[in-house]
């Protein structure tokens, strides 16, 4: 580096800029190197020259290398940034290699912490802890017999958070049910939609046992993981009942199982849903004529059912004055019972018709009223898509309960 020279008495000391000497004269009082056009040829001392050394400048990569590695937040990202900044620090010879060092160093750590907190399982212990500790109560953290309200009024869309309230408030939704997914991988939104919708509906006869005790304006709606939280190991599903326009509300709760239902109502619910679960099974083909032999194999299913829901019936000791009415249930289970054997053996459609007719009949739900009535049950049946007559060769009784 060069020195200037020190101030003398034909060099005064400029404290605004850097020191400079006046150029020599020449014979005839012009300096030197100034020609008679007056522009200098050369530079003079000082111009262009700064007395202090400027220090290189620290590379920005290493800078935010050493930032992201201390907040651990995105570990891979400080690796790959301290790994650029080394390499331009060492092109250009900018300073910060101590933070590119420290940053590579850091990420390095954070990502091993990382990979032994998702082998562990401790990141879905930590995001449960963070649901449980928040305000509000996540949408995944409910339990069942847990009723809530959304803050957006809806069952629909997205949803962050719900606060939940006793079911005997007014409210949006009621948990019946909640089961986890399984797999490493994110299975797609149809895939956990399908999931949801065939296990929601099948688990809500177990908290809701009576179907007749459900208002025709209840339906099942679910909460589901997203792809963000399945990242964080959410795998739950819950399934929620709420008023089918999803806006309406609902009040007091609709729970009838072992919690709340005495022997004799659990004894007929039981024998009951075993008829209700074979009836489920129909054929997806609507008309006997386009699929008989499922048909066929459907009718064989009902009449088993109807054999173990008579048994079961028979075999529990009810109220003297429910021993009557449950009695003459069992006798017309018994009679359809017969019938849909018959239609379970049938060489064509007509007479598959025939007996699917008769003992469809014989398991109507008003013949239930009487025993449901006794027993202190609803005994208004529910409506079905469905009329259940056999001569349209739909699904029949898919939604019949006795």
């Amino acid at each position: 580096m060069s020195i200037p020279p020190p101030p003398g008495p034909q060099q005064p000391s400029d404290a605004q800029g850097p020191y400079q000497v006046p150029p020599a004269q020449g014979p005839y009082g012009v300096p030197y190197g100034q020609g008679p056009y007056g522009g200098p040829p050369y530079q003079t001392w000082g111009q262009g020259y700064s007395p202090y050394n400027r220090p290189a400048p620290v590379n920005g990569m290493a800078i935010a290398a050493f930032v992201t590695g201390v907040l651990c937040f995105l570990p891979a990202v400080g690796l790959v940034l301290g790994l650029i900044a080394l390499g331009q620090i060492k092109r250009r010879g900018e300073r910060g290699k101590g933070f590119a060092v420290a940053g590579v160093v850091l990420s390095s750590v954070g990502i091993a912490l990382w990979a032994v907190t998702l082998a562990t399982g401790a990141l879905s212990a930590a995001w449960d802890d963070i649901k449980e500790g928040s305000g509000n109560s996540s949408s995944y953290s409910l339990a069942k017999g847990d009723c809530f309200n959304d803050p957006s009024g809806s069952l629909e869309g997205v949803t962050y958070d719900v606060d939940k309230v006793p079911c005997a408030n007014t409210h949006d939704g009621e948990v019946f049910a909640a089961f986890k997914m399984t797999g490493a991988t994110y299975p797609g939104d149809d895939k956990v939609t399908d999931t949801a919708d065939d296990r929601c509906y099948a688990l809500q006869d177990t908290y809701a046992m009576d179907a007749w005790a459900l208002p025709e304006y209840v339906d099942v709606y679910y909460f589901t993981p997203t792809e963000q939280s399945w990242r964080l190991g959410d795998r739950e599903i819950t399934c929620v009942f709420g008023n089918t326009d999803g806006k309406g509300t609902l009040t007091g709760s609709l729970r009838n199982d072992a919690t709340t239902l005495d022997a004799d109502q659990l004894a007929y619910l039981k024998a009951a849903h075993v008829l209700n679960a074979a009836m489920d099974t129909a054929p997806e083909k609507e008309y006997v004529e386009d699929d008989l032999a499922g048909h066929k194999a459907w009718a064989g299913r009902v009449s088993t059912a109807l054999t173990e829901q008579a048994r079961m019936l028979e075999d529990h000791t009810w109220p003297s004055e429910a021993e009557r009415p449950v009695a003459g249930l069992v006798k017309d289970l018994r009679a359809a019972q017969k019938e849909w054997e018959k239609a379970a053996r049938s060489a064509d459609a007509d007479t598959f018709y025939e007996h699917y007719d008769k003992g469809y009949e014989l398991t109507d739900p008003d013949h239930t009223v009487t025993a449901r009535k006794v027993l202190g049950l609803a005994t208004t049946p529910p409506s079905y898509d469905d009329s259940g007559s056999g001569t349209d060769g739909g699904e029949g009784g898919a939604g019949a309960e006795v």
